[in-house]
């Protein structure tokens, strides 16, 4: 089964289960944030541009610890997650290119 969530362009991201599961054993801090890692891509703080054409979708769920999700957006209608991870380092990502912001 695989969840959704709408990006900030109105387009559905797919998270298979698959993929969690390969994210969780890459990320084992990242189990329990199944659903905050949809709502990441939901209603995110900013949107940062990839190296290779990804979005990064940034949220805060406590002060100065931010998730991550990076997904795809491949048509208008359809996307995919493709990693999700947690970071303090706020100015790292500042440095890309923003592409949306709340």
């Amino acid at each position: 089964m695989a969840h959704t969530a709408k990006s900030v362009n109105g387009v559905t991201i797919r998270l298979p289960d698959e993929r969690w599961v390969h994210i969780t054993e890459e990320h084992a801090e990242m189990a329990g944030y199944l659903y905050d890692v949809l709502e990441t891509v939901q209603e995110p703080l900013a949107v940062f541009e990839g190296n290779e054409g990804e979005l990064l979708a940034v949220r805060e769920i406590e002060t100065g610890k931010f998730i991550v999700a990076v997904y795809r957006e491949t048509s208008a209608e359809d996307g995919f997650i493709i990693t999700a991870f947690l970071t303090k380092r706020w100015k790292s990502l500042e440095r890309r290119k923003k592409v949306w912001q709340r």
